[in-house]
């Protein structure tokens, strides 16, 4: 059996989901060991960083990356879903042109932290049951709200008015809902809208110049090339907090010792390096020694760090 140890950047194409797109790999590879790093709506192509083999575990540290989006809004019409995939519940015409500066001062009043609540036409689970669950069967249930950060909103346009239709770039931090977005930009405007359509164009440090698509991939494995277009661990994890320590320290970390909190250290995660830029194990503070450190994961072997 094959083994591969890394992280592909994928473009994930429109029509599927994650778990789709990581059943079509398995396949592909003939390789079970794959996860990925948060859910993309089906709708929505894009930025999607598979983990395999060893990667997996770090998967839940990539789900914190922020993301950028690219799309459009469209007013004048609600859905059931927030998106271009659900039924119009609500129409109203739009008859006049809106200025760009009026534009751009409604899309400010949501830069920075913002409360937003979850879909009904998601997967966020409420009572042990995802909340489209609920929706299908037409079950009233309040969905959790979620605290949020908008780093940029802007027009993804240089016309000097719109319509119908909102072209934009978002910046935002992980569990943001840009089709909650989407409504409420056409409810401080007057308006129904929802999520025409979008792509995610980056995820922490994987643009979407950084992806490969399925044919590509499938090129690359009739080639028997597919293991270069994987990324290491540590280009990941140099966005996360980390830790340079010499040869001694890295011996005891790869032993998962734990180590004693240098000044400044923060409560983590943290990523550990060996001075040859080789991400050892994740690091953060002990819950009942906060001035010592204990691993959550170790990602490297003591031969690894002797050799």
């Amino acid at each position: 059996m094959p083994e591969y140890n890394g992280l592909l950047p994928l473009y994930k194409p429109r029509g599927m989901t994650s778990h789709d797109c990581v059943f079509r790999l398995r396949k592909l590879l003939k390789f079970r060991k794959i996860g990925h790093t948060g859910t993309l709506d089906p709708a929505v192509d894009g930025v999607l960083v598979l983990c395999l083999g060893k990667a997996t575990k770090i998967a839940q540290y990539l789900l914190d990356y922020s993301k950028i989006y690219q799309g459009v809004i469209r007013l004048g019409s609600s859905t059931t879903t927030e998106d271009a995939t659900g039924d119009v519940i609500e129409t109203i015409p739009v008859e006049k042109h809106l200025d760009r500066a009026y534009v751009e001062k409604i899309l400010s009043r949501f830069v920075g932290d913002i409360e937003q609540t979850a879909p009904m036409y998601s997967a966020v689970k409420v009572n042990g049951r995802k909340l489209y669950e609920y929706a299908r069967k037409g079950i009233a249930v309040t969905p959790p709200v979620r605290h949020v950060t908008i780093y940029h909103f802007d027009l993804d346009s240089d016309a000097a008015s719109f319509s119908v239709d909102i072209p934009f770039k978002v910046a935002c931090s992980k569990g943001t809902y840009i089709r909650t977005l989407a409504v409420d930009v056409g409810r401080g405007m007057g308006y129904p809208a929802h999520l025409h359509h979008m792509t995610r164009i980056q995820a922490g440090p994987f643009s979407s110049g950084d992806c490969v698509s399925f044919e590509e991939i499938e090129r690359f494995i009739q080639e028997n090339t597919f293991e270069s277009v994987l990324k290491p661990l540590e280009f990941a994890l140099r966005s996360m907090d980390h830790w340079v320590v010499d040869q001694q320290t890295a011996e005891r970390v790869v032993h998962g010792a734990l180590l004693t909190a240098p000044e400044g250290f923060g409560d983590g995660p943290y990523a550990v390096f060996s001075k040859h830029s080789e991400c050892l194990a994740i690091y953060r503070r002990h819950p009942q020694k906060p001035e010592k450190l204990k691993p959550e994961k170790v990602l490297a072997n003591s031969s690894t760090v002797l050799s």
